[in-house]
């Protein structure tokens, strides 16, 4: 894995308490999908402007010096799985989020944060 990319979630997500929750915008209602703590930790730092590398160092610190030595595997077969869903994405450029993504659903101005995936949505349409 290339540890120099930088990560950025691709998804809308939703976070109570220590649970991070993928959520559909258009229908907060509907079920939510729950993600395993591993999973909702990395989707909740994939913010575009950090690597893989800095993910590891900062996840390896709350160890206090002595990670668990499968540390770097996990966290990079996180990685691999949510970039496989489309859950993130891997660049080799900081990415700026758009509004929508750039914080947790219940931090969100939902109509603000529509009407701008929608912009988003037909301009990529267009082309």
């Amino acid at each position: 894995m290339d540890t120099t990319k930088y990560f950025y979630r691709n998804v809308i997500f939703s976070k109570s308490g220590n649970q991070i929750s993928l959520i559909d915008i258009h229908n907060p209602d509907n079920e939510k999908q729950e993600l395993v703590q591993w999973f909702g930790i990395v989707l909740q730092l994939a913010d575009g402007q950090h690597t893989v590398e800095e993910l590891f160092n900062l996840l390896s610190h709350k160890y206090k010096g002595t990670p668990p030595a499968n540390l770097k595997k996990t966290i990079h077969s996180v990685v691999d799985r949510l970039a496989e869903a489309n859950f993130i994405m891997l660049t080799e450029d900081k990415t700026e989020l758009p509004y929508y993504l750039s914080m947790p659903y219940e931090m969100l101005d939902i109509a603000k944060a529509k009407k701008l995936l929608k912009e988003d949505q037909d301009k990529f349409n267009k082309e």
